[in-house]
């Protein structure tokens, strides 16, 4: 018996409770994540947060807004986190909200690299211009919001009919952000270097800007001759093959996805490009 009346077993079991907790709470966040329901829980924290301030300066009318919003909180939470409970109960009955990701990181950035690949092949063999900017460290949030909101699983369906030719959303960046696409028709900053080749275009010169002043790796289809540009970190890797692009791709996005290095035309953003 330990002092204080707690004894090993006592101890383990009230450590076995508290990180049973722990993981349901962390995995009901991952459920979650991604959805609308992460905002309302943020208003949910809001509302707690001004009720302990109410209880601690003794603002009674606030404090009964409050305790009548925590009244009958629990049936506004089911009404509203509808969709999400739902699939949180489906998964449950399925064995797999305690379980393993069936899709592993690596499996996820890989199909990502394949729905892009097979996007741009697409657009290069009938010469459609494309403009994509794979978001990394770097946030580029900022240019996302020059542009239309998407929010869209990525597929390479998806990606070449926001290209498409004469839709409203052809002309400008795609910005993607893991496997969702973020915005498209969105603006990026032209480079201003005089080194760039005069045979490149408003595309180039857009990809060139955001890897000066950005770590994203942006992908350019060449309207004019169907070649595959890549940018990242002011170097313009041009006239790329599938295979040449699947390798840039996997050494940038993941370091977990090393493909044998296959040297590709490079121009650093200092040279001619």
């Amino acid at each position: 018996m330990l002092d204080g009346g707690f004894d090993l077993i006592q101890l383990l079991r009230i450590g076995v409770d508290i990180a049973l907790v722990w993981y349901v709470i962390y995995k009901l966040i991952m459920l979650i994540r991604g959805t609308k329901a992460i905002q309302l829980l943020k208003g949910i924290a809001v509302v707690l947060a001004v009720w302990l301030i109410s209880i601690v300066l003794n603002l009674q009318t606030v404090q009964y807004f409050t305790n009548q919003i925590i009244e009958w909180g629990l049936i506004v939470i089911i009404i509203l986190f509808q969709p999400e409970l739902r699939r949180a109960l489906e998964q449950l009955g399925r064995g797999n909200i305690f379980g393993r990701s069936s899709r592993s990181e690596e499996e996820i950035i890989e199909q990502n690299i394949e729905a892009i690949i097979q996007s741009c092949n697409y657009m290069a063999k009938r010469r459609i211009g494309a403009l994509i900017s794979i978001e990394r460290e770097t946030g580029i949030g900022d240019y996302a919001e020059t542009g239309i909101p998407i929010d869209g699983k990525l597929t390479h369906q998806l990606l070449t009919n926001i290209f498409t030719p004469n839709t409203p959303l052809h002309d400008g960046a795609v910005i993607l952000k893991g496997d969702i696409i973020t915005a498209a028709a969105c603006y990026l900053p032209l480079s201003e270097s005089p080194f760039i080749s005069k045979e490149l275009g408003t595309r180039h010169r857009a990809a060139m800007g955001i890897s000066e002043v950005t770590d994203a790796l942006t992908i350019v289809v060449s309207e004019e001759t169907g070649n595959i540009s890549c940018t990242k970190n002011g170097e313009l890797h041009r006239e790329l093959d599938q295979e040449g692009l699947r390798t840039l791709l996997r050494e940038n996005l993941s370091l977990s996805l090393k493909a044998p290095s296959k040297k590709s035309k490079k121009r650093r953003g200092n040279k001619n490009g």
